[in-house]
């Protein structure tokens, strides 16, 4: 069983726990949840696209991320995250965290804390290994291609993050 740890409204960790998508949190309680940016030298960004066998959003264009699990920080988190899938390895790139934001969903238990990076990374397609389960293919794609795919409504989190686009 995966359990997260439940943080405050001032992103501190309180010392207890959920269990992995159990929408329990009371107000002013959240998760934490990353995403991680990767761009190659050629300002081309990965993006990956859902599977279509995904409950919310399948099929969207999206970068990888999750929630991270209890007793993780936000950088190992999306340090996993990014190598479950797409198998790059981002440890030792330059980049790193960016910045955060926030969502509440009053009376839902699904209040959280996203953690943003961007990594630069030079890789070639080849090295890429996709996780099957969650994504169904991807891109190397341009800011524009990017803001593009946003405006047909098919972008997840796109005006949260857009910042990190700007190179």
């Amino acid at each position: 069983m995966e359990y997260w740890d439940i943080y405050d409204k001032n992103k501190r960790k309180t010392g207890r726990l959920m269990k992995r998508n159990d929408w329990c949190l009371k107000d002013d309680e959240y998760h934490l949840t990353v995403l991680g940016v990767v761009v190659r030298p050629d300002g081309k960004f990965l993006i990956t696209q859902r599977v279509m066998t995904k409950a919310w959003a399948p099929g969207w264009w999206e970068v990888s991320g999750g929630a991270a699990m209890a007793g993780e920080e936000s950088r190992d988190a999306v340090i996993r995250e990014v190598k479950e899938e797409t198998g790059l390895d981002v440890s030792g790139c330059a980049g790193g965290y960016m910045f955060s934001y926030h969502r509440e969903n009053p009376g839902e238990g699904d209040n959280y804390f996203v953690d943003i990076y961007r990594f630069e990374l030079d890789f070639d397609e080849s090295d890429l290994c996709l996780q099957e389960a969650e994504t169904a293919g991807y891109k190397l794609a341009t800011a524009e291609e990017i803001k593009e795919l946003a405006s047909q409504g098919i972008f997840l989190h796109y005006d949260s993050i857009k910042d990190v686009f700007v190179l």
